[in-house]
């Protein structure tokens, strides 16, 4: 036995030293790969105790993973199992190394309680396997990968999770095995696998022979995952911490912005793979493909070609493929990635509605918008790709400043007859009122707008609109790609809310609130601003409006995608309704607040045509009539017109009203 010890030693170190060198191999050309991309980093490493409260939050809580509940708590008692189980394969290592080695003799109070816990956690790693394979076989979800490396991760850890069990339950019934420490107890699990497997029936040389073939499956298989890990779909193990540790802390968020006028600029947006910037690659490192993304995304649930799991997944394998001429510097050589070899096509591109559902859910804080919106952004300013339908928007919105083309000195039009001050005959007004392009042209916004204003003079609200010189907001040329026109269109805007300095700025569009608050400040004019939601449940809660005691009815209440999720705005819009509406709360829609289904217009999806899959407003409409509401409320004019269409489509006769006229109709 001593001569086998010793040569158990020589290979146990030899595969020890072996593993770990191809795993640090693997893992320095991950790095050095992020570390050679040629893109400006966006990551601001910044309010660090914050970063440490989120890692442990969304990584050790698990807080993200559980959003969805038996996944998530599947995947919880893996996590933990599995780490639990660490520490105790650690020590049988070097064991395996120096035979003479024992935490137990140094630490045996510490040493029996972990143990005893670990046990258990192990045996609860089993029963989310048992669930992992479960959906795998039998429910098989659509945005759930199949494929031969997730079956290897839930082979590799049921592996090491059994033979830990029976390496536990050898040190119960084996001197050898139990190295002279006395496990008597601290086993609640493994002790059961003695008796079912009659472990104590065995002789000695037969229980030593049994626990050396499970000591060498439990190792090996360790190793081989430890190697297997860097170039797999669980690379996320270590890439995850980092990625949530580096996530963007504020929950609104700004589109990049790119110096148009950079004349040493090769190119503009992310065209070839080898432009995304460190952060971006770890974005894909950290990826578990999962599938949540593509479970929330409405173009995916539609019918349309887009999945951001795939879009993630399938910038990975490029990364990969280009990963020897990124680092030999060979960049020249790298093809733009759009096109049929990765499978990111146009139609892909073109599908995303920009909700933010797959950013939201993502349990390791992938930011898939960066990855889509600069692709965008590049086929529009250096390929001049984009959908044949918004070359009429781009037009118009360059042209007169609105996407319908109709004439800018036109635009106030809507309230000719209300007698509405201009900032320029009141420029000392306490709000300034961005109308926005919708509530000044299209039909159903200029109710809306009309509405509004009629509930800002009851309150005696003093306040004034930019009237003719208003520009459009730039949301849809960005979103769209076409940085260059948007940038004229802020600019327009910033020079205009610079002139006036406005003291708060009052708007009744997610999508001009979500400029003017988050991406205006980039381009010069920071000014507080406020959606009308907001605004209106304050005048109502200072008595400046009093709703009617009578009732609205059933009211159901749809999140726009860009008050919602992109600026967590929920409950102000639901507190307005139950006030005006006798204290009746709203009937909530099963995909409802941060779970919310979009309506279909964002990411200028408004102006472009829906030609594969089913209509995305017509399954939010449906959504709509299962609740049996009498009408749904709104605070979106894209949302209005889209969810008034999708109704009419399936032959409703719910109303479509936003807040502003909800509440119009009761005071």
């Amino acid at each position: 036995m001593g001569s086998y010890l010793i040569v158990k030693s020589l290979i146990m170190a030899g595969l020890l030293i072996s593993s770990f060198y191809l795993f640090w191999t693997k893992v320095k050309k991950l790095f050095h790969l992020m570390k050679a991309v040629d893109g400006v980093n966006s990551a601001i490493i910044d309010r660090i105790p914050e970063r440490i409260g989120v890692l442990f939050k969304d990584v050790l809580g698990q807080t993200n993973v559980r959003r969805k509940k038996m996944p998530g708590w599947a995947h919880t008692l893996i996590f933990f199992g599995f780490l639990a189980v660490q520490p105790h394969s650690l020590e049988l290592m070097i064991r395996g190394v120096f035979p003479g080695f024992s935490v137990g003799h140094l630490f045996p109070g510490l040493y029996n309680v972990y143990l005893f816990i670990a046990d258990i956690l192990a045996f609860l790693v089993l029963a989310g396997l048992a669930y992992a394979i479960y959906r795998r076989l039998l429910e098989k979800p659509k945005y759930l990968t199949m494929g031969k490396d997730a079956n290897l991760i839930i082979l590799f850890t049921g592996v090491i999770i059994i033979s830990f069990h029976l390496i536990n339950a050898c040190q119960l019934v084996s001197d050898y095995a139990a190295h002279g420490y006395n496990y008597k107890g601290v086993f609640p699990v493994s002790t059961l696998a003695v008796s079912v497997l009659g472990l104590n029936t065995l002789s000695s040389v037969s229980k030593t022979i049994f626990f050396e073939v499970v000591y060498w499956i439990h190792m090996l298989t360790i190793m081989g995952f430890l190697i297997y890990i860097p170039g797999s779909k669980h690379l996320h193990l270590l890439a995850a911490a980092p990625n949530v540790f580096l996530k963007p802390l504020a929950r609104e968020k700004a589109i990049k912005k790119t110096d148009i006028e950079d004349e040493d600029a090769e190119s503009f947006g992310l065209g070839k793979i080898n432009e995304l910037n460190w952060y971006n690659v770890l974005n894909l490192y950290a990826c578990t493909e999962c599938g949540r993304c593509q479970e929330q995304c409405p173009a995916d649930f539609s019918g349309k070609p887009l999945s951001p799991k795939a879009i993630v997944h399938d910038l990975k394998i490029e990364l990969f493929r280009c990963s020897r001429m990124i680092l030999d510097n060979k960049k020249d050589e790298i093809e733009p990635f759009v096109g049929e070899t990765t499978g990111i096509t146009s139609d892909i591109l073109w599908s995303c509605t920009t909700c933010r559902a797959c950013e939201d859910i993502c349990p390791v804080n992938i930011q898939h918008l960066d990855f889509i919106l600069e692709a965008r952004k590049y086929q529009v300013l250096m390929k001049a790709s984009f959908p044949e339908e918004m070359q009429e928007t781009f037009t118009n919105l360059e042209n007169q400043g609105n996407p319908w083309g109709f004439a800018s000195d036109t635009r106030a039009d809507w309230c000719r007859d209300l007698d509405i001050p201009t900032m320029e005959e009141k420029p000392d007004a306490d709000i300034l009122w961005f109308v926005g392009s919708a509530q000044s042209f299209d039909d159903r916004g200029i109710k809306i707008a009309r509405s509004l204003a009629s509930l800002l003079k009851k309150a005696g609200v003093s306040f004034a609109i930019l009237g003719a010189r208003e520009w459009g907001i730039g949301d849809t040329a960005r979103r769209a790609g076409n940085e260059y026109l948007a940038q004229m269109m802020i600019m327009t805007n910033v020079e205009l809310l610079n002139e006036y300095k406005p003291k708060k700025i009052l708007t009744a569009c997610p999508h001009t609130y979500n400029m003017l608050k988050n991406e205006y400040p980039g381009f010069g004019a920071d000014y507080p601003v406020i959606h009308h939601s907001e605004f209106l449940l304050d005048l109502v809660n200072q008595g400046k409006l009093v709703p009617k005691k009578a009732g609205l009815g059933t009211i159901t209440f749809h999140d726009s995608c860009y008050l919602g999720r992109w600026n967590g705005i929920f409950d102000a819009p639901r507190q307005l309704i139950t006030k005006m509406n006798r204290g009746e709360k709203p009937v909530e829609m099963p995909r409802s607040r941060d779970k919310g289904f979009c309506c279909g217009a964002g990411g200028g999806r408004m102006f472009m045509e829906e030609t594969p899959g089913t209509y995305i407003n017509v399954e939010r409409a449906r959504e709509v009539i299962a609740t049996d509401a009498e009408c749904v409320a709104v605070a979106c004019p894209f949302c209005s017109t889209m969810l008034q269409d999708g109704l009419k489509e399936c032959d409703s006769n719910i109303k479509v009203l936003d807040l502003a006229e909800l509440l119009d109709q009761q005071v």
